[in-house]
């Protein structure tokens, strides 16, 4: 039976509402996944929101598995559910600044001033 101690390695585990950020540092052995980590962290007792089959993971701002190995260093984020599609709201943001003439009804950029009205 080897009694070697394992090597460990320290990652930081992220979450954070719009109230309330949250960073622990943590030590875990290298053999470690995300999701090992994450419970390791004993950050879902603080945000009893988080669901690992529903929050989607990333390490690093880059998406994860939860049965990923963890690295030296590594920052695991967990991220909240997306409230709405980025793309809808930038495109009825876009709608809308064509309807007020803040936004070429063409182009879709801004309006040129020095460009003049072609409507008659």
């Amino acid at each position: 039976m080897d009694n070697t101690p394992k090597p460990k390695i320290q990652i930081e585990v992220v979450y954070g509402t719009p109230e309330k950020q949250v960073i622990l540092t943590i030590t875990v052995p290298d053999d470690y996944t995300v999701e090992q980590a994450i419970e390791a962290s004993d950050i879902k007792s603080t945000f009893k929101e988080i669901d690992l089959s529903v929050n989607k993971v990333g390490i690093w701002n880059r998406t994860a598995k939860l049965t990923d190995t963890l690295q030296d260093f590594d920052r695991i984020e967990i991220y909240r559910p997306l409230i709405a599609d980025p793309k809808e709201v930038r495109k009825r943001r876009a709608e809308k600044a064509k309807n007020e003439g803040r936004a070429d009804k063409v182009t879709g950029g801004r309006v040129n001033p020095l460009r003049g009205s072609n409507e008659k």
